[in-house]
């Protein structure tokens, strides 16, 4: 269990930078200013998205062969590795935080709920959770480095944010997933 919450905690908090979840919790933070609710808000939608993505990672690691996984996983975290390289931008609905009637938290939970549909974090749990067997490591460690590179942007705002070199993080965590990937390919990691 360790070994794959560490590499999913490292994985995703090296993702997340710069990704368009890290972009809504700024946008969150100015415009609502109350940490506290954004806060939770992201770890609630963190916590309920990754549980799903672990869960059919977790299924779809189970229907799989182990060669059939094994060529699945190698390409999937070598996708990863590269999409992670392509830089993450808002879309206007995604950052609409209009929700107020929901509330700080509920508009957060909402709005980062559906931002992380289909997003690079998501995708590596299910494939993090179909690699290592192990859903509650998976998820633990995924909801944490969401959180390690959420909660920063959230409680220092914009400056925080320009400051991080970006594109080292995100080569850092490219060659991560790729590494991850060659070592599914050759079954090193088994």
């Amino acid at each position: 269990m360790i070994h794959a919450f560490l590499i999913s905690t490292g994985a995703v908090a090296l993702a997340e930078i710069g990704d368009k979840t890290q972009l809504l919790s700024l946008v969150l933070a100015a415009r609502y200013r109350k940490p506290a609710p954004i806060i939770l808000g992201v770890l609630v939608a963190t916590l309920v998205n990754h549980a799903g993505a672990g869960a059919l990672g977790a299924w779809l690691g189970s229907l799989l062969t182990p060669t059939v996984m094994r060529w699945a996983l190698a390409i999937s975290f070598v996708g990863m590795g590269l999409w992670i390289l392509v830089p993450d931008k808002l879309a206007d609905e995604e950052a609409n935080t209009n929700r107020t009637h929901l509330g700080v938290f509920g508009a957060t939970v909402v709005a980062f709920f559906l931002a992380e549909m289909g997003d690079k974090t998501q995708i590596a749990t299910i494939a993090l959770a179909a690699r290592f067997h192990d859903f509650f490591g998976v998820v633990t460690g995924t909801t944490l480095g969401m959180m390690i590179a959420n909660v920063p942007a959230i409680l220092l705002g914009d400056r925080f944010a320009h400051r991080l070199p970006t594109s080292l993080v995100h080569g850092i965590a490219a060659v991560l997933f790729v590494v991850l990937g060659t070592m599914a390919l050759f079954g090193a990691a088994a």
